[in-house]
């Protein structure tokens, strides 16, 4: 650069601050001389403005009107000044002003490039003359740095600088990987030993190969994000050297900074959200740990509550820990970062209809399943019969109840439909008096009622598994066409052996009728027959029978493989 463009540009510089110095003299007197006009309603009329742009670059600003929109007027001198620059024949410094009664004129010869009016100076707070100055020293540094900028020495010399900071750049990327290559195998060297699988007692939770690869991804990562960086700066330096992509450059770098940007300003907002959400956290953390000793030491029975059952321990404090936490995220939904925002409003709204559209049947199984808790319809263990279905409840779910039925069957019946429906719990009454097992037999009218019962309490008295006390008693349930109809009830505390006490009960009913041959009589009697129906004793044991001399223990001994056996056994299991 020579030392007349030096000169040029100081010249420039004093003209500046004289301007400047004007302006501030001009505001302060405008301030104390003419109060009234500032009063007056031209500020209603002033309009939004719009920058006058050359080379991406913003000269000043211009005001519009509804007939002449500031966009409009801006883009029209915009061009003007444009053309000024691009024009061999025009010198900058040779502009001038034309005062008029509403606008300055600045013309370069006889052609107009700008209009400052009133309405530009009342929004700059100056006077017209100092802002049409202004505007005019404006233009003439815009076009010479224009066609500075496009000098060929000076081009060809930014091309340079351009070659230059590509091959640095490559050099820098290069760089970065390499280096990154030799923290990955100095990393592996180092601690690939000492990654060991994450393991919670015999559960494997995490391996070493997955946690090795979240490592090589962090490092990954970050290679990536220098590059990013590195490709972003080296690009806004090179666009920035040439004119015609300048405006690229001032723009390009903010593409990758002002998300970057707005993330750190989004986090930083939300620091003391995150700090109230987490000191909650902790605390209501706590709170549950307080609820969990609670309840646990009255399920182990060393707290008692008058009125409240061990059993319903842990589905109370479900119950409570729901509510809390349902309570802890209403206090910090105000505090979650992007709550106030229509985006997570409506998100939140989506999924609240989307959940309730498709967790109906779910959410009354639940509340049914908490219902049944409090009802005390059953409890593990117990043989119920719900609808058709009879079993032994072997798991209490949320949602189901899951049965094992007499023939190792499991079945699972939702609880909304339990609640629905009757139960027929066997075995909690068994526990305090006895589950009562009955049969009936119908006997002729020829043989005595006392012989019959007495006959009948033997049977009972010869069956094992039964209690003694409360006894056995006999109804008499009617007196048919053709025979009498006995009842026999027994008492047993062993619901769930009910299938093979009946089997027992029913073969010494046989055995003891056969011994003293009174005949079992059927509802198709129609006649006595000339035999009556009885086995005689020494017939007991006929082939197959009396192949082994043992057999009647051996059947004995095979009545465990009974359905309840059977069932018992897989009880035990689940409980287990």
């Amino acid at each position: 650069m020579n030392n007349k463009s030096i000169v040029c540009r100081r010249r420039t510089s004093l003209r500046y601050f004289l301007l400047i110095l004007l302006l501030r003299v001009t505001s302060l007197a405008a301030a104390q001389v003419e109060p009234a006009r500032q009063a007056e309603p031209v500020e209603e009329s002033v309009a939004t403005s719009a920058p006058v742009v050359l080379d991406g670059r913003v000269l000043f600003p211009l005001q519009g009107i509804p007939s002449y929109p500031a966009e409009e007027r801006a883009r029209i001198i915009s061009a003007r000044i444009q053309d000024l620059a691009t024009d061999k024949t025009f010198s900058p410094g040779t502009l001038t002003l034309e005062p008029g009664d509403e606008y300055t004129s600045i013309m370069s010869g006889n052609k107009l490039v700008v209009g400052v009016h009133d309405l530009d100076a009342f929004a700059q707070g100056v006077g017209r003359p100092v802002l049409a100055e202004l505007v005019k020293e404006k233009i003439d540094a815009a076009v010479r740095a224009y066609r500075e900028e496009r000098d060929f020495r000076r081009l060809l010399i930014h091309s340079g600088y351009a070659v230059g900071a590509v091959f640095l750049l490559a050099g820098l990327i290069f760089l970065v990987w390499r280096l990154s290559r030799r923290q990955n195998a100095w990393i592996e060297r180092r601690y690939r030993s000492r990654i060991q699988d994450v393991q919670v007692k015999s559960f494997q939770v995490v391996q070493a190969e997955r946690l090795w690869g979240a490592v090589k991804g962090l490092v990954h990562g970050v290679r990536t994000l220098i590059t990013i960086l590195l490709v972003a700066v080296g690009a806004e330096y090179i666009l920035g050297l040439f004119p015609w992509t300048r405006p690229l450059a001032d723009h390009g770098l903010n593409l990758v900074l002002t998300p970057l940007r707005s993330m750190a300003a989004g986090m930083i907002g939300a620091v003391p959200g995150l700090i109230f959400i987490a000191i909650l956290w902790f605390v209501i953390r706590y709170l549950l740990k307080l609820l969990r000793l609670f309840f646990a030491g009255i399920e182990n029975q060393t707290i008692s509550l008058s009125g409240f059952d061990p059993e319903w321990s842990w589905t109370t404090y479900k119950i409570l820990r729901l509510g809390i936490v349902a309570f802890g995220v209403v206090i910090a939904y105000p505090y979650i970062p992007g709550a106030d925002t229509a985006a997570f409003k409506g998100v939140s709204l989506f999924l609240g209809v989307v959940f309730s559209l498709s967790s109906t049947s779910a959410l009354s199984n639940i509340i049914a399943g908490y219902t049944l808790t409090y009802r005390r319809a059953f409890k593990l263990g117990d043989r119920v019969r719900i609808g058709e279905m009879t079993g032994d409840v072997i798991q209490i779910r949320h949602q189901v109840t899951h049965l094992c039925s007499l023939k190792n069957e499991e079945v699972i019946i939702p609880n909304s439909s339990i609640l629905n429906t009757d139960v027929i719990n066997y075995s909690s009454l068994a526990r305090q008096r006895g589950l009562i097992l009955h049969t009936t037999v119908g006997i002729g009218y020829e043989t005595p009622w006392r012989q019959v019962e007495a006959l009948l309490m033997l049977a009972a008295g010869r069956t094992p598994g039964l209690l003694e006390d409360p006894p056995p008693f006999i109804l008499q349930k009617a007196l048919g066409d053709f025979c009498v109809t006995y009842e026999l009830n027994v008492y047993t505390d062993r619901p769930l052996d009910s299938a093979r006490l009946y089997a027992e009960l029913h073969r010494n009913i046989l055995d003891v009728f056969n011994e003293y041959e009174i005949q079992i009589m059927t509802p198709a009697y129609e006649r006595d027959p000339e035999q009556p129906k009885v086995v005689p004793k020494d017939k007991w044991f006929e082939a197959p029978a009396s192949l082994s001399a043992g057999a009647e223990g051996h059947l004995a001994a095979a009545a465990p493989t009974d359905p309840d056996s059977i069932v018992r056994s897989n009880l035990s299991k689940h409980l287990e």
